[in-house]
């Protein structure tokens, strides 16, 4: 039985022993028939860390792509079309994985045509925190497949039954890829910031493609989950970050919601994170909900004027930027 050519994608911004660490585990798959994809955001690495990378490259255990710009979504992009896989898996450059991983995710497209992307299993160290030891999910609940307020209610840490799932976690997920060449899905390089809610919007266009999600506990790493660097070039509790994250937010709902759903998502928005009520857990003080709300209201104008200014959502990869061997 042949088996499909994996190509394993990173991105990184920013990170020096993590990144090492976690393109060590992929180079210890048992998985046969795999490439390694990293593209480079990083403006000068470590000179220990630069050794290791120009090592691996020269060696040709990973291809090294080097870009004068910094987006999570566009890096996606660029990598997908230097990529040479019939799947293409993302990860994050903070991950640590068993060598098994890889199998575990190319046996589910072995298994199911059906199937065009599937979700594994995030181990995350700050949402395993907020939850009580041992919780184990089977089921999701039908809201986990509402686009409106599946956010509050897709669980991919503790849920250990295969299933539909209406997203994945972008530092964990693969895809056919039919899915961007045949169907014309592609990451929205608008997204800003950290880019969170790129991924919730990629896969909520797969629903046109009739493909579907499928989520394989089977398929799970370990997320470390460093603040800083990474696919991004701001700290969580810079002003930048706090209106890119509401502008993200803002932006899926324009672009996939409809009007009632998008309404339902931008209360929940609005209660959890500016009001701070559960999931979310934060501070009720006064004087911090008046500021969340603030960036709620600038990020939603942004995302409106993001909306109306622009229908190119490949702002970064497209561009003739030089690839640097």
């Amino acid at each position: 039985m042949t088996c499909s050519l994996i190509s394993v994608i990173i991105p990184t911004y920013g990170r020096e022993e993590p990144l090492q660490e976690t393109l060590q585990d992929v180079l210890k798959q048992d998985y046969p028939n795999f490439e390694v994809l990293v593209v480079d955001q990083t403006q000068a690495h470590q000179p220990e860390i630069q050794k290791f990378l120009d090592e691996l490259e020269n060696s040709g255990k990973i291809r090294l792509f080097r870009v004068s710009w910094a987006s999570l979504p566009g890096a996606r992009n660029y990598a997908v079309r230097q990529a040479k896989g019939e799947i293409l898996l993302f990860l994050d450059d903070d991950v640590q994985l068993e060598s098994g991983f890889l199998s575990a995710h190319a046996k589910n497209y072995l298994d199911r045509s059906d199937i065009g992307a599937v979700a594994g299993r995030v181990f995350d160290r700050m949402k395993l925190a907020d939850f009580k030891p041992g919780l184990e999910i089977q089921d999701l609940p039908p809201e986990a497949m509402n686009p409106g307020i599946a956010w509050y209610h897709i669980n991919l840490v503790h849920t250990v039954k295969p299933q539909q799932v209406l997203s994945a976690r972008g530092c964990n997920m693969s895809f056919r890829r039919e899915i961007f060449e045949q169907h014309g899905v592609w990451f929205d390089e608008r997204f800003q910031g950290s880019a969170v809610r790129e991924e919730s919007d990629f896969c909520l266009r797969i629903r046109k493609t009739g493909l579907m999600i499928w989520y394989d506990p089977e398929a799970h790493l370990i997320h470390l989950g460093e603040e800083t660097g990474g696919c991004h070039d701001i700290s969580t509790r810079s002003l930048k970050y706090q209106i890119t994250f509401y502008h993200n937010h803002f932006l899926m709902g324009f672009k996939n919601l409809t009007f009632w759903q998008a309404c339902r998502f931008f209360l929940r928005l609005f209660d959890c994170h500016v009001l701070g009520r559960p999931p979310c857990h934060k501070s009720g003080s006064p004087i911090k909900v008046v500021t969340r709300f603030g960036f709620y209201i600038l990020g939603f104008l942004q995302a409106l004027k993001t909306v109306l200014r622009s229908q190119n959502s490949q702002l970064y990869s497209q561009e003739s930027s030089e690839v640097t061997l």
